[in-house]
């Protein structure tokens, strides 16, 4: 049973300096007074610039499809293989996603649009590095390739 200050419905944490509003955006309000607009402008153009690349990236390889373009942080893109039917690319790239999540390479999201199943990268992280993302396309790959070749045992 939860006792002392943790055990009322709210904390005081969670409001101002008043203590009669909810003030959760004091980090983000702090980390801009503290780094500034221009900053965060630099690392946002950051994470632009490298989902970009990442684009061209999964466009050079003949078993990866993008399909969205990536014109802000956001990559669409999904394995095909060597031109699967549709239902069994859904099914792979449902199994893709697991595998890297498992792996702890990278933490994809997906999407379903016009009944495509998509893996979605998201970057945000001021600290990606190029390396991250030939690290991601490599997985991808290599896993793609084991869930089609189906050489490998699913994981329990």
């Amino acid at each position: 049973m939860p006792r002392g200050v943790a055990a009322r419905p709210s904390m005081f944490s969670e409001y101002g300096v008043q203590l009669t509003r909810g003030f959760r955006a004091l980090k983000v309000w702090m980390s801009l007074k503290a780094h500034g607009a221009a900053k965060f402008a630099r690392l946002i153009e950051q994470n632009v610039e490298q989902a970009r690349a990442l684009g061209h990236g999964l466009d050079a390889e003949p078993e990866l499809q993008r399909l969205a373009p990536v014109s802000l942080n956001v990559v669409c893109f999904r394995y095909v293989g060597r031109r699967a039917p549709e239902a069994r690319l859904c099914t792979w790239n449902r199994e893709l996603l697991c595998r890297l999540h498992e792996s702890g390479v990278a933490v994809p999201s997906y999407t379903t649009l016009d009944r495509r199943y998509r893996l979605r990268v998201c970057l945000t992280n001021h600290r990606t590095r190029q390396e991250d993302l030939d690290l991601l396309v490599h997985e991808v790959l290599r896993l793609g390739r084991e869930i089609a070749g189906g050489t490998a045992a699913k994981p329990a």
